[in-house]
């Protein structure tokens, strides 16, 4: 459920935008103080903010303008001014919409939803975050292409950090080595297995402290190799 702030000193209006948002499933918090509604604005976790402009303490355009210094949901600001410049200048310090007094609640719950619904699809566009694999040290960066082990990066060519990746991903799975050339090299062996064998050395040069005695790839002799978990 969204929830909404609310910072209006005219209780009657505040009541009546309450009621209609209430009733259309949103959670709604009033505050009659400009401070102090900048106060709750800033501590408090809401979906969309409702100022008005004319406020006791502080107005409008002061609130707007420090509380865009740290959050980013929708404010929609309201005022009984009709003028451009009040417009202009509310939009200017960051203001998502400006509706001027007297206005019907049901406008104002309509573009409450279109403006929850396009921040929503903002933030759902933003990139998502790194896809990561962390063993006993060892951190792969799947997303980056970057590999560290015990807080130190270490470069990797493309076939070698491939061969960690897919080998990272199934732990306790053994593959020969005609399998690994095939997943990685995307092409069947024909004799080059030992492409494989180089290619686990070089990555255990890079990653196992002691690669006689290996922490990560466990050779299965006879078979191939194992990830160890």
């Amino acid at each position: 459920m969204s929830r909404i702030l609310i910072i209006e000193d005219e209780v009657s209006i505040a009541e009546l935008e309450k009621d209609y948002l209430e009733l259309s499933g949103f959670e709604v918090e009033l505050e009659e103080d400009g401070k102090k509604g900048l106060e709750r604005a800033l501590t408090d976790n809401f979906d969309l903010l409702i100022l008005d402009l004319m406020l006791p303490g502080m107005d409008g355009f002061e609130i707007c303008r420090k509380f865009r210094e740290t959050k980013n949901i929708p404010i929609i600001m309201i005022s009984a001014k009709k003028e451009d410049i009040d417009k202009i200048r509310g939009l200017g310090l960051g203001a998502d919409d400006y509706m001027t007094k007297p206005f019907s609640p049901s406008e104002m719950v309509a573009r409450v939803k279109a403006h929850l619904a396009r921040y929503e699809r903002l933030i759902g566009s933003s990139f998502p975050e790194n896809e990561i694999i962390e063993i006993r040290g060892l951190k792969i960066d799947k997303t980056a292409r970057r590999v560290w082990i015990n807080g130190e990066e270490k470069n990797f060519t493309t076939k070698e950090f491939d061969l960690l990746t897919f080998l990272a991903q199934n732990p306790n799975h053994v593959f020969t080595k005609e399998e690994l050339f095939s997943k990685i090299w995307d092409m069947e062996s024909i004799g080059d297995i030992a492409t494989v064998t180089v290619h686990i050395k070089k990555i255990r040069e890079k990653i196992e402290f002691n690669t006689a005695k290996p922490l990560y790839i466990e050779t299965i002799w006879g078979v191939g190799y194992r990830f160890k978990m």
